[in-house]
């Protein structure tokens, strides 16, 4: 590192000697005579050769004369003096020379001129090593980014990603993300219902023609699917369809548990349109998990298929969860558990093994 700011130094110099030889070269045509100043002289002794032959009057002769001497003397009072641009040359020198060594001194005082460099690949690897609660957003992102380009079919890593992407702020990179997971695993509601809220997310709470299209596939999925029945609901009260809207956010109300902390919400918001007549102002998109969220995610998926464990395809979501989060124990105890209550299912077994990796 060391040696890049002498090189550094060194290029400055060389820029500021090239600047320094333009200087010197201007200089050397101010110690001569300025050119215009020997226009104006060729006037002045032209007006005297057609005074001479009289072919001007004589009030032109001095009205000429006068023009002339004027110019002549104002450009004579505008050049300047070799001396000043001599010292102006010194002084660029002099700035030129100090500024490299100045910035040498001062990144010796306060830079780390022994620091050993730090490529990106190995950064990388000590990401995925760390717990992910550790990381923020974005580099829980870059370790998704190379999860998936080492797992291309898996829509669990996609999904992963997705999520980590849209907590870094790039939706757009979100719904890409989205697009190739429910491409790898069209039946999966859960997908299809993500993508449409960052279709949201994308169109500042406005639920447009691809994100109807993504609830609607996810409600053919799943007929239960919370997101989607929300949001479909949602897009028909702003389309005016009042009755049908509120109709379907009061089933879904319904249909949530009693201690659903999300009832309250709904209902307040239920209220809120039945006064107002309609949508008071776009709602922005459900708050997407940061690192801490998605790993309660997988946690209550966990705690879900412990209690409930008749679900082979949530074993295998599950155990790719836990590989992607790299948390081998746990995946290899989901996956032993799993293995146990589908011992007869060979196809169960072979995604099971096919997640863990």
């Amino acid at each position: 590192m060391f040696a890049f700011w002498i090189a550094a130094a060194a290029l400055s110099a060389g820029a500021a000697g090239l600047m320094l030889r333009g200087s010197r070269a201007a200089a050397a045509r101010v110690a001569g005579e300025d050119p215009a100043l020997a226009v104006h002289r060729r006037q002045l002794a032209e007006i005297d050769d057609l005074a001479a032959r009289d072919l001007l009057p004589a009030d032109a002769v001095r009205a000429a004369r006068a023009e002339a001497a004027r110019r002549l003397l104002t450009v004579a009072g505008a050049t300047a003096t070799p001396g000043s641009v001599s010292d102006r040359r010194r002084t660029a020198l002099a700035v030129a020379a100090v500024t490299p060594l100045l910035a040498v001194v001062l990144y010796l005082a306060s830079g780390a001129p022994g620091a050993p460099d730090q490529p990106y690949a190995q950064r990388l690897a000590d990401w995925r090593k760390a717990d992910p609660a550790t990381l923020d957003p974005p580099h829980i992102a870059a370790v998704m980014r190379a999860i998936v380009v080492e797992r291309p079919t898996d829509a669990e890593a996609f999904k992963h990603l997705a999520l980590a992407e849209m907590t870094s702020g790039d939706a757009m990179a979100a719904s890409a993300a989205l697009r190739r997971a429910v491409a790898l695993a069209p039946e999966r509601a859960d997908l299809w219902a993500a993508l449409g809220e960052v279709f949201v997310a994308e169109g500042d709470g406005e639920i447009g023609v691809d994100a109807r299209k993504a609830f609607a596939e996810a409600l053919k999925q799943d007929p239960t699917s919370l997101s989607a029945r929300y949001f479909l609901a949602r897009a028909d009260i702003a389309d005016g369809k009042l009755a049908e809207g509120l109709a379907g956010w009061r089933a879904l109300l319904a249909s949530l548990p009693a201690g659903d902390s999300s009832r309250a919400g709904l209902a307040a918001e239920i209220a809120a349109v039945e006064k107002a007549g309609g949508l008071v102002q776009a709602q922005p998109a459900p708050a997407q998990p940061d690192a801490a969220a998605i790993r309660g995610m997988v946690e209550r998926l966990a705690a879900r298929l412990d209690g409930a464990p008749d679900d082979p395809e949530g074993w295998v979501r599950l155990v790719k969860a836990w590989s992607v989060l790299g948390e081998t124990g746990k995946r290899d105890a989901a996956r032993a558990r799993a293995r146990g209550l589908y011992a007869d299912r060979p196809d169960i077994l072979r995604a099971l093994d096919e997640a863990a990796q």
